[in-house]
């Protein structure tokens, strides 16, 4: 890893982070896989779908600013336990479901669990790397998301042949239980640890102080820079959402793919992504080492991820599967990349008493922005029956949330200090 030869230990907690992020996802996506399993089960309409995933994202804005006020006051280590417990008993809860209105309870408590993932994880990130690392801890550990995105179309279908879509939802839930007791015998804050040397702690804590007091949301939700980070996630989230919930049905309807056949590019597209989101964290993190200003670095780096997700404007037309493939993989990738750098933002502008807050704040945009979405999505489908108008709106809004963020955060360092 980069940096001073100070210890190591800081990167054991961004495994721990990596880890939980990849469960996260297998959880959330599976449903999204499963989706013409279900509908052929269920006799889903493409609306019916769309309001299932609708009840998640809801659960999802609701406890997304619950969970980083939470945090902010209990402090990453039970808050993320707390969240995790609460999403696994969720997701193993799906087994259970048999009606919509089952599946969308067992979505809502799913969403409210899992919103807590983030919160805690940046919380964490924020406790345990300087300023000049945490680009890069978070571009890692939010690489998770991909590998969790790899190993459920790796896993999955092969757990749904053999145990059925109920047994895949209980067995894949019982195995993620092992990160809960190494979290939890692992985490503790940097001076509680007594696995970190003398010299690490010093380098974690080498930024200038922060003020000790916590900041009231009052002043948080008038600065212009929460709402700049608000607006980011509220335009790019929703795509993200879209290709997690809609990106199996598109390789079954566009390409004819199936249950047994659309693993692979799914694999190919989030190991790509996997490699955005390290790449995009690790460019900002570079740019700052050799001095540019921390303004500069990030949205240098958001404008070049915002221009590699334009591609998918062609992805409907185009009838050759990899060619498909290499331009959603351009897309997720930039995604990340743009994921990593903004999840950012937040540390860099606001005090760590708040950074929690704002990232809630921040979630709960990105999850009304995927809820409206997803209506849209199903609605698009459901009439017109193919995704182009979908991937033109994928396509322009990185671009629409830059220049939303510019404008109300046109300097980053420090900007929220005062």
């Amino acid at each position: 890893m980069p940096g001073p030869k100070v210890g190591r230990h800081r990167w054991v907690i961004v495994a721990l982070l990596f880890a939980a992020t990849a469960i996260n996802y297998v959880d959330r996506q599976m449903i999204g896989l499963l989706k013409p399993t279900l509908q052929a089960e269920f006799g889903w309409t493409e609306t019916v779908y769309a309001d299932i995933v609708f009840w998640f994202q809801l659960a999802y804005a609701v406890g997304y600013v619950a969970f980083g006020n939470v945090v902010d006051r209990i402090g990453a280590r039970l808050g993320y336990a707390i969240a995790f417990i609460i999403w696994t008993g969720a997701h193993m809860l799906h087994a259970a479901a048999a009606s919509v209105a089952g599946f969308a309870g067992v979505r809502f408590l799913l969403g409210i669990g899992e919103s807590g993932n983030f919160p805690a994880g940046l919380k964490a990130v924020t406790e345990w790397f300087p300023k000049r690392e945490r680009a890069l801890a978070t571009g890692i550990f939010n690489a998770g998301a991909n590998v969790g995105a790899i190993i459920t179309p790796l896993v999955v279908p092969a757990l749904t042949l053999a145990y059925g879509w109920r047994g895949a939802f209980v067995i894949t839930g019982a195995v993620s239980l092992i990160w809960l007791v190494a979290w939890l015998a692992l985490y503790r804050r940097p001076r509680e640890s007594r696995r970190l040397s003398a010299a690490e702690l010093a380098y974690i804590e080498s930024d200038p102080a922060d003020p000790a007091a916590r900041v009231p949301w009052s002043r948080l939700l008038g600065r212009r820079e929460t709402w700049a980070f608000a607006a980011g996630k509220f335009l790019t989230d929703p795509i993200w959402w879209m290709f997690l919930f809609w990106l199996p049905d598109f390789l079954v309807k566009r390409h004819g793919l199936d249950l047994k056949t659309f693993g692979p590019p799914l694999v190919v597209i989030y190991v790509v992504s996997d490699l955005g989101s390290i790449v995009g964290g690790w460019i900002s993190s570079r740019l700052i080492q050799r001095g540019w200003t921390i303004n500069a670095a990030r949205k240098v780096t958001m404008l070049g991820c915002a221009l590699a997700v334009t591609p998918i404007f062609f992805a409907q037309w185009v009838d050759n599967l990899w060619v498909a493939v290499a331009i959603i993989s351009l897309a997720t990738a930039a995604h990340q990349a743009w994921s990593a750098n903004l999840y950012t933002l937040p540390s860099d502008m606001f005090p760590r008493k708040a950074v929690g807050s704002v990232i809630g704040i921040g979630g709960t945009a990105g999850a009304i922005g995927g809820m409206i979405f997803s209506l849209y999505i199903g609605q698009v489908l459901e009439r017109i029956g193919t995704y182009s108008l979908i991937f033109i709106v994928a396509g322009s809004v990185y671009l629409i949330a830059l220049g939303i963020i510019q404008l109300l955060a046109p300097k980053l360092d420090d900007a929220a200090r005062d």
